[in-house]
């Protein structure tokens, strides 16, 4: 009994202690997985927005609580013309759960972006192979600004600090000018 206590805990320690491979200030991998109909989003194809990435899971309960409040932050930057992208992307699911979760979310929010990591090897460099829910905050220019790993309702309003002061950086320069 004993010995099963001390690997519980040993695997929570574990999970609280993941964390990213890619830091920040580095740039984000370009590779964000594939929508629906199986075309690849790429980082560089949102440059220009503070993009906001999950990493999640259906049997994950705290991606869950994550992804309709995502959906409401894409609901009003899509409502107020902000430079924001919310990508959720699907990690280690099959194509069918992919699938109807996709269309569920597009209809809660038509703006969010959602694409599948069947495999798992996008969320890597940011540890949500050790761990989900994984949010990602990316800067205009594709940089890691922020990662965190687990969500709670506690932690809102730091979320949307750090969003909104993404959101008042300038504009990256354009390449070649």
């Amino acid at each position: 009994m004993l010995r099963k206590i001390a690997l519980a805990l040993l695997g929570l320690a574990l999970g609280f202690g993941a964390h990213a491979d890619v830091k920040p200030g580095e740039p984000a991998p370009a590779a964000l997985g594939s929508d629906l109909h199986g075309h690849a989003l790429d980082v560089r194809a949102l440059h220009g927005k503070v993009v906001v990435l999950s990493f999640w899971a259906t049997w994950c309960g705290y991606c869950m609580k994550e992804m309709p409040v995502l959906a409401s932050l894409q609901n009003v930057a899509d409502e107020k013309h902000l430079p924001l992208q919310v990508v959720l992307i699907n990690s280690e699911e099959d194509r069918d759960v992919f699938r109807h979760t996709s269309g569920v979310l597009r209809r809660q929010a038509p703006g969010v972006l959602a694409t599948w990591d069947r495999h798992g090897e996008i969320g890597k460099p940011y540890g949500a192979d050790r761990s989900i829910p994984v949010m990602v905050m990316l800067r205009r220019d594709g940089t890691v600004a922020h990662v965190h790993v687990g969500y709670g309702e506690d932690m809102l309003d730091s979320l949307l600090a750090e969003i909104n002061a993404l959101l008042q950086e300038p504009r990256a320069a354009a390449k070649g000018s």
